[in-house]
C-alpha cells in the first residue's frame, strides 16, 4: 500500500463514525497500565478516531490531545469529551510544538502512518525519555464463530507473533500481550463490521452482501443463535520504546 493510499483509507473512518464508536471494543486497563510511563500526565492520542482509547486516559485524570485526520471522527469524539483538545493533524504534521508530550499512544492506527516520517514527528513532540506506546485490539480466531467471522471480513493478522520496528531515536522496544473478553450485542457486530475500512470503501453490492452474511451468521451459528449478548475474545498487543 501506498503513502497516499494509507492516506486515503485512514481518513475514510467518518463516513461510519457511529457505527465505529457503537461497535469497536475500549482497551483493557492493563493494557494501558503497562504503555503509560511512570509519572506520565501529557499525553497524546495519535490517531485517536471517536475516542475509544481517549476516553480510558482521561478517565485517569491525564491532560489528553487527541489528534486524527478526520473530522467526522473528531466530531463523535468531542461530543463525549468536550473539554479535550481534539484536533485535526496526521502522524506525519503532529500540530504540537516541541517537547511538549510525557508518551504518544497510537491505538489501532500504526499501520496507517508512514513510520519513518511518524517516528520523527513523534521523537520531536515528546519530552527526552518519553514513551511511544502503540496497541492494537485483535479478535482471537482461535474459537469457532469467531473464526468464521474472519472467513466473511477477513482474518487478523496472528497477535501471538504481531509486533513491529521502531526506527530512529527509540530505544528498549517491549512487547506485550493481554487476552479479554469484549461483551456486546448482535447489532454492534455488525456496527462493528461495518466500521472497518474496507467495507466503508467498498461498492455498495459487496458491503451490502458483506453484512448479510454476517447476519446470516449471527442468525445460524449455533453460538450465536437467538442470543441477545456476545462474547467475542480479543487479544490486545501492546508495543512500547524509549526516545534516547
Amino acid at each position: 500500500m501506498t503513502t497516499e493510499d494509507r492516506r486515503e483509507q485512514s481518513v475514510s473512518f467518518g463516513a461510519a463514525a457511529a457505527a465505529y464508536e457503537r461497535g469497536r471494543p475500549s482497551y483493557p486497563p492493563e493494557a494501558i497500565d503497562w504503555l503509560l510511563p511512570d509519572g506520565a500526565r501529557h499525553v497524546l492520542d495519535l490517531g485517536a478516531g471517536t475516542g475509544k482509547l481517549t476516553v480510558r486516559l482521561v478517565e485517569r485524570g491525564l491532560d489528553v490531545t487527541a489528534v486524527d485526520p478526520d473530522q467526522g471522527m473528531l466530531e463523535v469524539l468531542s461530543a463525549s469529551l468536550p473539554d479535550t483538545p481534539a484536533l485535526l493533524g496526521t502522524a506525519e504534521e503532529i500540530p504540537l510544538p516541541d517537547d511538549s508530550v510525557d508518551a504518544v499512544l497510537v491505538a489501532q492506527a500504526w499501520h496507517w502512518f508512514d513510520p519513518e516520517l511518524a517516528v520523527k514527528e513523534v521523537a520531536r513532540v515528546l519530552r527526552p525519555g518519553g514513551t511511544l506506546g502503540l496497541v492494537w485490539n485483535n479478535r482471537d480466531e482461535r474459537l469457532g464463530w469467531v473464526k468464521d467471522l474472519g472467513r466473511i471480513i477477513g482474518h487478523e493478522v496472528d497477535p501471538f507473533s504481531q509486533t513491529v520496528s521502531l526506527p530512529g531515536a527509540f530505544t528498549d522496544l517491549r512487547r506485550h500481550q493481554v487476552e479479554w473478553t469484549s461483551y456486546l450485542t448482535p447489532q454492534a457486530l455488525i456496527d462493528l463490521v461495518a466500521s472497518r475500512s474496507y467495507c466503508i470503501t467498498s461498492p455498495d453490492e459487496v458491503r451490502i452482501r458483506t453484512l448479510d452474511r454476517v447476519r446470516e451468521l449471527l442468525a445460524t451459528h449455533p453460538a450465536l443463535a437467538n442470543s441477545t449478548g456476545l462474547a467475542l475474545p480479543y487479544v490486545t498487543v501492546c508495543v512500547r520504546a524509549t526516545l534516547s
